[in-house]
């Protein structure tokens, strides 16, 4: 197709997207039957992620071939840069919806469900003794049936206030390899611009082992809100919201992460990007600073505030 800056390169057709939208369905199908207790869940889940790597990968590199090949004009540079943009904006109200499922809960379901305003007559008759408090320890239904409620709220909350010491609280340790992170590639993008190679493969690999830290303190978390302070996935609506705002954020970490760790090897294998064609590069750094910010808004809604 001929433009004024030249040939616009027209990829050919793929059944990437297909491969992508069965893994995606895959990963989610098993994360349901794994959260539901079904044995066959964890391996749908694996097997759905392990897909969905394979498809990126061969994705990533039909892009890179396309760019390497000087196929890419002017005009299709612009069209990914506005992807990417459009991507992001699409994630910032995916984690919107999230953060304001939170607010609704936190400062109107919960009153409401305690009889403030024109609701007394509904707590009375239906969750009578229920108090709204934040973070939710004892549920309507405890507040209700007792010892026989069927939903129960944690036994202990993520929430600073019940950090016994700030040095041994994982929420503030995520924190500072995340906000980190964010620092080393934002220098890994000014090495590429200035064309020092050795510097940005630095500063990009530790990056990666940064957000690979925060990722097995996250983990660490989970096994300890689980075993230790009672804190599921079962536990209310408390439990219901964290794990849905910190378990998305993790796997949008883990991508972002995934996403790295491609370009760190095409630098130092293929000895790809230049000063002035890195734009794989730099989508990846506009979407591990996205994650970032959310993690920020995270760290103060559910953790400090939480």
């Amino acid at each position: 197709m001929a433009t004024s800056e030249g040939t616009y390169y027209v990829p050919e057709q793929s059944r990437l997207p297909i491969w992508a939208s069965f893994a995606l369905f895959l990963t989610v199908f098993g994360a349901a039957n794994w959260m539901n207790g079904n044995a066959t869940g964890p391996y749908l889940f694996l097997a759905g992620g392990l897909v969905f790597a394979v498809v990126l990968w061969n994705w990533f590199g039909s892009v890179i071939n396309e760019n390497m090949a000087g196929l890419n004009s002017a005009q299709l540079k612009r069209s990914y840069v506005w992807g990417m943009g459009w991507f992001i904006f699409s994630e910032v109200m995916f984690f919107a919806a999230f953060f304001g499922a939170l607010f609704y809960v936190r400062n109107l379901a919960l009153p409401w469900l305690s009889g403030e305003g024109s609701n007394a007559a509904t707590n009375e008759f239906l969750w009578n003794g229920f108090e709204a408090a934040w973070p939710l320890m004892t549920t309507p239904d405890m507040a209700v049936n007792g010892d026989a409620a069927s939903m129960r709220g944690p036994e202990q909350n993520m929430s600073y206030s019940e950090a016994g010491s700030l040095w041994t609280w994982l929420p503030f340790w995520n924190t500072v390899l995340l906000l980190t992170s964010s620092v080393t590639v934002h220098f890994a993008h000014s090495a590429i611009k200035n064309n020092a190679r050795k510097a940005f493969n630095w500063w990009l690999g530790g990056t990666i082992v940064l957000a690979i830290a925060f990722l097995i303190l996250q983990v660490e978390e989970y096994v300890h809100a689980y075993t230790a302070m009672g804190l599921t996935l079962d536990s209310g609506i408390y439990g219901t919201t964290f794990f849905m705002l910190t378990g998305f954020h993790g796997m949008h970490v883990f991508l972002g992460t995934f996403m790295l760790a491609v370009m760190w090897f095409r630098s130092v294998l293929k000895g790809h990007f230049k000063p002035d064609d890195n734009f794989g590069f730099e989508a990846a750094s506009w979407y591990w600073h996205f994650v970032d910010v959310v993690w920020v808004g995270l760290f103060f809604t559910v953790y400090i505030f939480g």
